[in-house]
C-alpha cells in the first residue's frame, strides 16, 4: 500500500472529531511543507509487536546517536492518541525549548521534549502550533 493511502486509511478510521482534526492538520502540514517527504509508521517492531500509536511522518532528516550511527527519519509526526492527539517536533536539540517559548501560548496542550498533545484543534492556537512546526522545520534542516 502507498504511503498516501496508509495515511488516509489511518486517518479515517479515527473517530469523527478526531478525524477531521487530523485531516485538517495533514492540509496544514502539507501546506507548510510542500515538497516533503511523507512517512508512514504503523506503530509496530519489526516482530509486528506494537510498541506505539501509528504516526504520519513530514519531512526528513538525518538523525544522529551518540553512538555516531546515524538514521533518516521525519522532522514532524502526527499521532492520534487515547484523549485526542499529538504532534511531534522531532530532532530539537533543547527539550525545554517547545515548552518555554510556545507552551503557554499553545493554549490547553501539554508540551515536553518534542511532544505537543491536546485534546482538539478548537482548544489550541493554530498560528501558535504553526510557528513551532516552522522552527522546528528550520531548526532540522540547518543540522542536516
Amino acid at each position: 500500500m502507498k504511503t498516501e493511502e496508509e495515511i488516509k486509511k489511518y486517518i479515517t478510521s479515527q473517530p469523527e472529531l478526531k478525524q477531521s482534526d487530523m485531516q485538517e492538520l495533514h492540509r496544514i502540514f502539507q501546506q507548510l511543507m510542500p515538497e516533503c517527504k511523507l512517512w508512514f509508521l504503523d506503530g509496530k517492531d519489526e516482530k509486528g509487536k506494537v510498541v506505539s500509536n501509528p504516526n504520519i511522518g513530514y519531512g526528513i532528516q538525518t538523525i544522529k546517536y551518540t553512538d555516531g550511527k546515524t538514521r533518516e527519519f521525519y522532522q514532524i509526526g502526527l499521532s492520534a492518541n487515547t484523549t485526542g492527539i499529538s504532534v511531534y517536533i522531532i530532532g530539537l536539540e533543547d527539550k525545554k525549548f517547545l515548552a518555554n517559548i510556545y507552551g503557554k501560548k499553545l493554549g490547553k496542550a501539554s508540551v515536553t521534549g518534542y511532544c505537543i498533545k491536546f485534546k482538539t484543534l478548537k482548544d489550541i492556537n493554530l498560528e501558535i502550533l504553526e510557528e513551532a512546526i516552522r522552527y522546528g522545520v528550520a531548526a532540522t534542516n540547518k543540522k542536516s
